[in-house]
């Protein structure tokens, strides 16, 4: 049966402010890791759901994120398009302990270890 796992990726300060990063998962997606100027912390599945534009290259304003392709606002909470646009992208569970962020996995198969991408 699946299991959530926390995996390290790095930690706050690895991600600029107002910013993101990415990580390929064990699944092949990429996650984008955002970093809000209050230090949250917010990931999702790096696709747009408007034209899958690549969010970790979009511009953080607040706890929303603006697609770099065509401007879409998508919230970094829930993953939902802000109106009047529609459509979601996936969100994934992401924690701090302490100054370092953890992503769950969910996966049978242990996942090893996750690292940023290069951007």
């Amino acid at each position: 049966m699946a299991e959530d796992r926390w995996i390290e990726v790095g930690c706050l300060d690895d991600i600029p402010c107002r910013g993101a990063r990415k990580v390929r998962m064990p699944d092949g997606d990429t996650v984008a890791v955002f970093r809000t100027a209050d230090d949250e912390i917010f990931a999702l599945i790096d696709r747009c759901p408007h034209k899958s534009g690549p969010l970790s290259e979009g511009i953080v304003q607040g706890r929303a994120v603006a697609c770099p392709l065509h401007g879409w606002v998508i919230d970094l909470a829930s993953g939902e398009a802000e109106a009047p646009d529609v459509g979601c992208t996936r969100s994934v569970p992401v924690r701090r302990a302490g100054d370092r962020i953890q992503l769950a996995v969910i996966s049978a198969e242990p996942a090893g270890s996750l690292h940023w991408e290069a951007a």
